[in-house]
Formats: C-alpha cells, structure tokens, sequence
C-alpha cells in the first residue's frame, strides 16, 4: 500500500485529534455509507459557516481544512494499513463545503449539490480517478474528493445559472 508502514498499529488511538477529523467527529464510523453519513455530517457546519460569515469564509474554511485533512488521513490511514480507509471522511467534508460555496441557502440546490458530489465521488470522473489511483497518502485520500466537489459545484451553479436561482457567485 502507498504510504503504509511495515506492521501498522491496526488503529489510532480515540484520544488523537486527528481519529476525530479523519472520521469526522465519528461520523464516518456509521457502518454501511461512511462517505455519506460523512458528506452529511458537514452540512450543519458548512451551513453555519456559511450563515455566520458567508461563502468566503466557507471557501476559506475548506481551505484550511485540507491540509489538516491531508495530515490526519494520513496518521489514520498509516494506523489501519489501508490506502483509503472507508470511515476516514473528513475528504467529504471539504468537498461537501466547496459545493456549499456557490449556492447560498437554497435548500433545493443544497440538494442537488450534495447528491452531485456523491455520484461523482463514487464514479471518480478524470482527473479525480487519476488522483484516486497514483497518489497516496492523505493527499491522495482528499484531492479525489476535492476534484468530485469542484465538478458538483460547477454544475450545481451552472443548474443555479440555467433556473434563475440565486447564487452567491454570479458572472460579471
């Protein structure tokens, strides 16, 4: 496995902060759909977010949660030996957030986004299948994610576009 350890310890410690951001405060632990209990479980804080400071903040936000997403799938994925643990979903999270940007509290687009980002992080369109094959570690674990967010929001927006609906980023 890229990034695997020889002998892993099989499991990182409760205590850890990065056990509670890899999994997303547990959330990923759910059994069945991890990834989309995961992508559920940011909604109220993305919202809130979004509510308190706005979409850029938000955006901000999921920018400053990547690279502590990186560090802590990484110590989580070493600890398992696994490339991409199912229940490491803070991926989710960020990604789920990038959707959030563009449609400003339409709860219908709120939606559509978030299914958007979950057929497209399950089918891994180029260039997230790509980052999903070749790269490893964290990086590898939440840039798939990442691309699959973008693609929603651009297509979330673009519906917003198509509809009349508000958006928080209209063209100039």
């Amino acid at each position: 496995m890229k990034g695997a350890p020889a002998g892993p310890t099989r499991h990182l410690p409760a205590w850890h902060p990065a056990f509670w951001i890899a999994t997303w405060f547990g959330s990923g632990l759910i059994p069945g759909i991890p990834g989309t209990w995961g992508s559920l479980a940011a909604l109220p804080f993305g919202a809130a977010i979004m509510w308190l400071w706005g979409p850029w903040v938000l955006l901000a936000a999921a920018g400053v949660l990547f690279p502590i997403g990186v560090w802590a799938s990484e110590l989580y994925s070493r600890a398992k030996g696994k490339g991409d643990p199912g229940e490491v979903v803070v991926d989710e999270v960020v990604a789920q957030w990038l959707v959030m940007v563009p449609v400003c509290f339409n709860p219908g687009l709120f939606l559509v986004g978030f299914f958007l980002f979950r057929f497209f992080d399950i089918t891994k369109v180029w260039p997230a299948s790509l980052a999903d094959r070749r790269l490893g570690g964290g990086f590898g674990i939440m840039l798939d994610d990442v691309f699959a967010g973008l693609y929603a929001a651009a297509l979330v927006w673009g519906i917003a576009r198509l509809i009349g609906a508000e958006t928080c980023f209209p063209p100039s």
